[in-house]
């Protein structure tokens, strides 16, 4: 297919390459150009504006951080939904909000368009490896003729239904687990720290028995290690997706009390000046403020 991607950060770099590797044609953008060279040597055309990589694509592919950045590539003067053509389908892969993804979806009909949510879960080395998990949301005829995309990108979609803001939903209640349970990690493991267990064998207790999950085996081994510097996914991005999981279960009428202590640890990591670092850098927090040095 003829493909546009516009976002080339963590996991947009390893997407975009993923779709190049299957035999697609490409053309990518990225605010920070350079970042798209290694694509080119791969294949891919660099283009200039997001407008640009839109214009004569079937698909069209953004991967960005937050709300804000999503709009600006879609609705700006040089953005992608005064470009595409008739029936193309903008594939929105970036955790927004629920009210943007509806927005999204309006706009393209008006515009003769279509759209579809399909958000990622996994870190930057799944993206690079084609194993995300795809959660997709739109009509089903359009997501089965996305099929081999999300093929190429991930292990397994997940279809939430027709409306494409279910897929976002469901993917900041995702994130809120993922948090809530780095979270649970963090205060048990300080609390172990501090009463002087061997930590690293507190981890292999729990993920070899109650919690044999992938997330407490990988961020198990990050808090026991405090291995948080290497950022798969910053602390900036967890504290928004948290804030629009709370967003979304206010607008529902949903209490979701554990969301605000996530919140507000995220909240205590930014203090102390601990946003370029890792989410789980929520290990190192809990572990200070029980007095424990990592």
């Amino acid at each position: 297919m003829r493909i546009g991607f516009v976002g080339l950060g963590r996991m947009g770099i390893g997407m975009a390459g993923r779709l190049v590797d299957a035999g697609h044609t490409l053309a990518v953008y990225n605010r920070t150009a350079q970042r798209g060279e290694k694509l080119r040597e791969r294949g891919a055309v660099l283009a200039e504006t997001p407008e640009a990589a839109a214009r004569g694509a079937e698909v069209v592919f953004t991967m960005l951080a937050d709300d804000p950045a999503v709009e600006h590539v879609v609705f700006a003067a040089d953005g992608i939904l005064a470009a595409m053509d008739n029936n193309a389908v903008h594939v929105s892969a970036s955790t927004i909000s629920v009210s943007l993804a509806r927005r999204l979806m309006a706009a393209h009909a008006r515009a003769g368009q279509r759209y579809v949510s399909a958000p990622v879960f996994g870190r930057p080395d799944a993206a690079a490896a084609g194993r995300l998990f795809v959660v997709a949301g739109g009509p089903d005829d359009v997501v089965a003729f996305l099929q081999p995309l999300f093929d190429a990108l991930g292990q397994r979609t997940y279809r939430m239904g027709a409306d494409p803001s279910n897929a976002n939903l469901v993917k900041l209640s995702g994130n809120f687990m993922l948090f809530a349970a780095i979270e649970a990690l963090a205060e048990s493991f300080a609390l172990v720290r501090k009463a002087g267990v061997d930590v690293a064998a507190f981890k292999d207790l729990l993920t070899s028995s109650l919690f044999n999950a992938p997330v407490y085996h990988t961020y198990g081994d990050l808090l026991v290690s405090a291995n948080d510097q290497s950022a798969g996914f910053t602390v900036p991005l967890a504290l928004k997706d948290v804030r629009l999981a709370i967003a979304a279960a206010e607008s529902l009428l949903v209490p979701m009390p554990v969301a605000s202590v996530v919140h507000d640890a995220f909240v205590g990591a930014m203090a102390r000046g601990y946003e370029h670092r890792d989410q789980s850098v929520l290990g190192r927090v809990a572990a200070e403020n029980a007095g424990v040095k990592v």
